[in-house]
């Protein structure tokens, strides 16, 4: 496998417990997904949500599980110790959500760094 190939598998499956947090219901189920000083930032109608990212982990927990939650990857770029990814997902608990995230890969692996949001109407 292609260091390539390889950086989008290990992003995937980055991607894939982000979203297994969101199907749980828990945090600490995204929360590996994530560097420590991530952080995200996006509106909630006319409401900003932004900061450091245990403000999602809380959010996640207080909202419950997302059993019908829907995710497609649409896009990853990768420039060899960063990348971005767009995550398209549908019925988290109601809503639909655009993901833009934006990973590093360090000793550790592939993490996300920031994850920028867009609520859909």
């Amino acid at each position: 496998m292609s260091d390539l190939s390889n950086d989008m598998a290990l992003i995937t499956k980055v991607i894939g417990q982000y979203v297994e947090g969101a199907r749980t219901g828990k945090g600490s189920v995204m929360q590996p997904a994530f560097r420590d000083d991530a952080t995200i930032v996006g509106y909630v109608g006319s409401d900003l949500f932004a900061g450091p990212i245990r403000l999602l982990f809380e959010w996640n927990d207080a909202n419950g599980p997302a059993k019908d939650v829907s995710a497609r990857i649409a896009s990853i770029e990768v420039a060899g110790t960063v990348a971005t990814a767009r995550l398209e997902v549908s019925n988290w608990t109601g809503q639909s959500y655009t993901d833009l995230f934006t990973l590093l890969k360090d000793p550790a692996g592939w993490r996300i760094a920031q994850k920028a949001f867009h609520t859909h109407a």
